[in-house]
């Protein structure tokens, strides 16, 4: 404890005190209530003072918290808080006008002492010159302060409605072009919905401060003329003692009240003119006037001018041309002096050795990065640029069909690359590449015969197909060719899905795996830890990275981790474990694998290569190994592939049937030659599947 806080004095706050302030939802409903009430109940003169003096002392601070605050946001509740007081005003009003009207033949003190004062101060026994200045404030607050206010307001709301759509849209492009991430992006729209909120209910709240300066007006006349009338009639008042002690009363009342409101219209001026600047407003306003000198020094030579003019008081404009002209002076300095200090942190920064945070950014390997040419930036950066956003839609996509989280797409421009290319790096490595043409579009015929049609030649970087690049005016007569018409923007996409899709298992990292296993119920992860594996989670993530790389849905994450659970009970071999996960997952193949008929097709295998591919597997202390030798391998290839190729042209794949012990290493033969190809056991086969055999594969 340092010295200052044991010498500082400590303040004992009272329990009330301290229970008030923790129940300030209820305190806050009681003054809205008893707001309420003083409309109705009549109150005596010493609250009538108090209730003015809270009201004076409300507007006072709306009006320092306006001046002070950084941005319109930072106020927000500036609404609500307007409606609060003028009912508070609306309140007192009432029950002023209740005290004039009851007891004003009594005397000028009648409604208070708060009245009485401000009455005495300002009329300085001429109730003329009051009711001269009460007018003077009205026109100020109602034409001036708060017609401009409300129109500032109606503006901003419309504005800020009419560029939201915009403002999302960059948003969505920094954040698809990897400038921001995704924290920020969910920041930036909390702050863009609070501004159009906020300028909309402004828009609105304006209208109190209009209504309320009109109610001014009309109690003030119901005071003097009823005033006046109650005086004559009821208290055998003359007219002139009627009118001195009712108009007196009455003017004393409207200052006290209109004070306040023109406070707080101020205050609600300030709020929707500060717009987009930030900072507080001697910041704001104060700074951007010091910032030109010149400005300075012409308007004091001209109050210097103004000063020498015949009739003109030299002594008043002399001083004031001096005071300008040192204050630009002491700003040319200032701002010499900031340049200065700028120049010399800029230098420093460049001979400085790159700090930590830098070395860490040039080594952090993006999981997936998309680099474009420098043709290919306008893809990104244009208006209305769709890149972005079809290259995060892809989240989606791989969530609902893979029950992958794809990790943010990085898209960064790259000069050297060459002008209209792209390249997909995975963890730092270059994993493909393509051209496109912007402003162009491809031209492509599925079933791979050459285009007639004139344009640049070229091949869909994705499948290799036959394609062209026609320019716009030529893609409709393409399409009534029953030719298929893709824009840059999905050239690439597609490019990067597949892409992909043929590396999730690469992209799937420990930590990934992690978040998906934090994501579960604590009920899952605790099943998962204490399976008899020793390192749950690095098994977890062996068998989703083999489940990935055959195209299986994880999305059924909690029936993954149950199977891997029953499995580590009695092996700790992966491929065991995969095939057992995949056995529970029987149903979830079956149906991706299903054509529009609800049949899954297969190609079964010819008794022979059943035999021969079973008594290759031999068992060594354990340990499963397959022994084929190369020229059958190559044989039972050519000849899967001969009786795949037949369905080439569909839509539909047929899966190739295998037994259980030997479903691994098949699959293993075909990952390389022919990925594409499934390959399920009698196991994986649900019970209600149907199946239908389009093809065997024999010797």
């Amino acid at each position: 404890m340092s010295a200052r806080d044991v010498n500082t004095p400590q303040i004992a706050i009272p329990d009330w005190l301290r229970n008030g302030l923790k129940n300030r939802d209820v305190a806050f409903a009681l003054g809205v209530v008893m707001i309420l009430a003083m409309l109705f109940i009549p109150l005596p003169p010493f609250l009538l003072d108090f209730g003015l003096a809270i009201s004076l002392s409300l507007a006072v601070l709306i009006l320092m918290v306006a001046l002070w605050i950084q941005t319109p946001l930072d106020f927000n509740s500036f609404p609500t808080i307007l409606l609060v007081v003028t009912m508070l005003r609306l309140a007192l009003n009432v029950s002023s006008t209740r005290l004039i009207l009851s007891e004003g033949h009594t005397g000028t003190g009648a409604a208070g002492k708060v009245i009485e004062g401000f009455a005495g101060f300002i009329v300085g026994g001429d109730y003329v010159i009051g009711i001269v200045i009460f007018i003077i404030l009205v026109t100020i607050n109602f034409i001036v302060i708060t017609k401009g206010s409300t129109r500032i307001a109606e503006v901003a709301a419309r504005f800020s409605l009419d560029a939201m759509p915009g403002k999302q849209m960059a948003i969505d492009a920094d954040l698809g072009a990897g400038i921001i991430d995704e924290d920020e992006a969910r920041s930036r729209r909390k702050v863009l919905e609070e501004e159009s909120s906020f300028f909309g209910a402004m828009d609105g709240a304006s209208k109190f401060v209009r209504g309320d300066a009109v109610a001014g007006i009309i109690i003030t006349l119901i005071n003097v003329v009823g005033g006046i009338l109650i005086g004559m009639t009821s208290h055998s008042l003359s007219i002139s003692q009627a009118a001195a002690n009712y108009t007196v009363l009455t003017i004393g009342d409207g200052l006290i009240t209109q004070i306040p409101a023109l406070v707080v219209s101020l205050a609600a001026g300030l709020l929707v003119t500060k717009g987009g600047t930030k900072g507080a407003a001697n910041e704001a306003v104060l700074s951007q006037l010091g910032n030109f000198p010149r400005a300075l020094y012409m308007a004091a030579a001209l109050c210097f001018g103004v000063g020498w003019l015949p009739g003109f008081p030299l002594a008043v404009f002399l001083p004031l041309s001096a005071a300008m002209a040192a204050m630009g002076y002491m700003m040319q300095q200032f701002n010499a002096e900031k340049e200065r200090a700028e120049a010399a942190a800029a230098d420093a920064d460049a001979i400085a050795p790159p700090s930590e945070d830098t070395v860490a950014d040039m080594l952090r390997v993006d999981d997936v990065r998309l680099n474009l040419g420098a043709g290919l930036v306008p893809l990104i950066t244009s208006s209305d640029a769709a890149l972005p956003g079809k290259v995060r839609s892809l989240r989606n996509l791989f969530i609902k069909d893979f029950g992958f989280v794809l990790p943010p797409v990085r898209i960064k421009d790259d000069a050297n690359l060459p002008s209209n290319t792209y390249s997909i790096s995975l963890q730092g490595v270059e994993t493909a590449r393509g051209e496109v043409r912007p402003m162009m579009m491809m031209v492509i015929d599925p079933s791979g015969a050459p285009i007639e049609l004139p344009g640049e030649q070229t091949r869909e970087p994705t499948f290799g197909l036959n394609a062209v690049w026609v320019d716009e005016a030529r893609a409709s007569d393409a399409e009534l060719q029953g030719l298929t018409v893709v824009d840059p923007e999905s050239v690439v996409t597609t490019h990067l899905t597949e892409v992909i899709k043929e590396h999730m298992p690469e992209i799937l990292t420990y930590a990934a795996t992690q978040e998906l296993i934090e994501g579960q119920s604590k009920e899952y992860q605790k099943l998962l830890n204490d399976s008899s594996s020793s390192s749950p989670s690095v098994m977890l993530q062996h068998v989703l990275q083999s489940l990935l790389s055959e195209r299986v849905s994880i999305r059924n994450l909690p029936r993954i981790i149950e199977a891997v659970a029953e499995a580590s009970a009695t092996t700790q071999n992966i491929r065991a474990v995969v095939e057992h996960v995949r056995t529970k997952l029987a149903k979830q193949i079956c149906q991706a694998l299903a054509d529009p008929q609800g049949y899954v097709p297969v190609i079964t295998l010819g008794s022979d290569w059943e035999r021969e591919l079973s008594n290759s597997i031999t068992n060594t202390n354990g340990e499963e190994t397959f022994l084929m030798s190369p020229q059958r391998v190559q044989e039972f290839v050519l000849a899967a592939r001969q009786e795949i190729q037949k369905f080439s042209s569909g839509d539909h794949w047929p899966a190739l049937l295998v037994s259980p012990a030997t479903r691994p290493y098949v699959r293993s033969i075909f990952e390389r030659v022919s990925p594409m190809t499934q390959v399920i056991s009698h196991n994986e086969v649900h019970r209600k599947a149907s199946l239908r055999t389009v093809g065997n594969v024999g010797n």
